[in-house]
């Protein structure tokens, strides 16, 4: 996130794409709500009519997978009617030649043509947002997970630096992520082309500094995705994997071909909370500790690092996940000689310049957002004020081209996936919990014209199938899907919708294309 979860609220303009942030994000929705209240416009870009497209001044109502022709003729627009920031994109920006070409052909009535819609809804959308005085953009996994993953967040940009939304309070692109602590493992160096706070491998003084901290001489090659590996796992180049946290059994697309892929290997460890589906597949299972039960810390959506601390011992022999890896890699032949987390922190903030100002006893007084580059430094709220970490922002013209896989004769409902309020990922904990009252299995939502067709009643049990495996369930009748289209979370283990998606992925980020895929739906009488 460019912006702080704070700052929602002083918006006047927010457009929120692919987001079910009500159910994904309450607590941010909180800050939607009372923007909206102080009088904020809000404009929701979803297929699907949520909780929060029901909040909305405007719904836009598009076409699965058609966020760049929407976004472009927003551009288009904006540009047609002199409507851009011409004091920033001037003094902040290149490429505005290049985006204006790219961006040509993509009028409001193409626009509708392509997303549904109507061209006249485009052009006040996109009026409203260049006009705004502060305008905040929003979006989770509606908008990456797809074929166009990486473009359609470019289109996003583009459409941001050319209204100067972002380096002042309450605007911005603000990706929301998904779990407690998905930006502090990225930060951490938990991809596999950076070492910590995005240093890249490539680099050659980047190696040097972390060769000489860790005593060891480090490859320049950037390692594989985690989609990337299980693939690899499949044609037997790679032939033990390590997992930690996390049950790709259940959250993978086309999860069949995922435990093929476990399964091919010659060595599977798995470091978790519980006995997983992915557990179930382990040579060896290694119990980690819950949050409450190690000391540590967590980074959040917008950048605040925030003090994790132990509530109870953990449980059963179960340890802290640098415990366990210290032991591991001694066993390996490489001590690594830390008795806290607080030291580890330490090594890592010297090493990562927007870290380099935070320490333990700093967090003890409350979150920093990073960066923070040193101890007189209070943290950024937000980013860009004066410069981008590039220099100047760069537009990047991006071109609409449809998902990998629509509805057809065989195969004629589209399907979404995405979560429900009540349960967090793939149910490895909540579903362990009293919650299970209040939402205990997974219900298909359909369009009520397509349970006509289909005879089908609200608590019918139905064979869900895709190309790549089925699935049973009951069906739910709902007016938040349109026709043509069916929903359904990720989080129940029988019914692991994930065997129908499609593993077709972003050709940059690797993220497959969870929110479309075929399937048709059979009555089980």
């Amino acid at each position: 996130m460019t912006n702080s979860i704070d700052e929602i609220a002083g918006a006047d303009f927010i457009l929120a794409i692919g987001t079910n942030t009500t159910e994904a994000h309450p607590i941010i929705a909180h800050r939607i709500r009372r923007a909206v209240q102080q009088g904020a416009q809000l404009v929701v870009l979803d297929p699907r009519k949520t909780e929060l497209a029901e909040l909305a001044g405007q719904h836009l109502q598009l076409h699965p997978g058609t966020d760049i022709a929407l976004l472009n003729s927003m551009v288009q627009v904006i540009l047609e009617e002199e409507l851009w920031n011409r004091e920033f994109v001037q003094a902040r920006c290149e490429g505005l030649e290049e985006l204006r070409e790219g961006v040509r052909a993509y009028t409001p009535e193409y626009a509708e043509e392509v997303t549904g819609i109507p061209a006249q809804t485009i052009r006040e959308t996109a009026r409203g947002y260049a006009r705004a005085e502060k305008a905040s953009l929003l979006y989770t996994m509606g908008l990456t997970q797809h074929v166009s993953g990486t473009d359609n967040v470019l289109a996003a940009a583009n459409l941001v630096l050319l209204c100067g939304q972002i380096g002042q309070p309450s605007t911005g692109i603000n990706p929301l992520r998904g779990q407690n602590n998905v930006q502090g493992a990225c930060d951490m160096g938990a991809l596999p082309n950076v070492f910590t706070g995005y240093q890249p491998v490539t680099d050659e003084e980047c190696r040097r500094k972390f060769s000489r901290a860790w005593g060891v001489s480090l490859d320049g090659k950037p390692g594989l995705t985690a989609t990337e590996m299980i693939e690899a796992a499949s044609q037997g180049k790679i032939k033990a994997m390590y997992i930690a946290g996390e049950n790709p059994v259940l959250s993978d697309a086309d999860a069949n071909h995922v435990e093929k892929a476990l399964k091919n290997l010659d060595f599977l460890v798995v470091q978790d909370l519980f006995l997983t589906e992915t557990a179930k597949l382990a040579d060896v299972i290694l119990p980690a500790a819950s949050f409450a039960e190690k000391d540590g810390t967590f980074t959040n959506t917008e950048r605040r690092v925030q003090r994790v601390r132990k509530a109870v011992e953990p449980v059963n022999g179960a340890k802290a996940d640098w415990e366990i890896l210290c032991s591991l890699s001694a066993a390996l032949g490489y001590p690594m000689n830390y008795n806290s987390p607080r030291e580890i922190f330490e090594e890592m903030a010297s090493l990562t310049p927007s870290y380099g100002g935070i320490t333990h006893d700093r967090l003890e007084q409350g979150g920093i957002q990073w960066p923070c580059t040193s101890r007189e430094h209070s943290g950024t709220p937000y980013l860009h004020k004066e410069t981008f970490s590039r220099g100047k922002g760069k537009f990047h013209p991006v071109q609409y081209l449809p998902p990998a896989e629509l509805p057809d004769p065989q195969y004629p409902l589209l399907l979404n996936t995405g979560r429900r309020l009540q349960h967090y990922h793939t149910g490895t904990m909540t579903l362990r919990t009293g919650l299970v009252e209040v939402c205990g299995s997974e219900k298909l939502d359909i369009h009520a014209g397509d349970a006509e067709a289909l005879d089908l009643c609200t608590g019918d049990k139905v064979r869900v199938i895709s190309r790549r495996g089925e699935v049973q369930m009951s069906v739910n009748i709902s007016a938040t899907v349109p026709q043509g289209m069916v929903f359904a979370s990720f989080h129940f283990p029988e019914a692991a919708i994930n065997k129908l998606t499609n593993p077709a992925h972003c050709p940059v980020s690797k993220i497959p294309e969870f929110k479309i895929c075929a399937v048709r739906i059979e009555k089980i009488v």
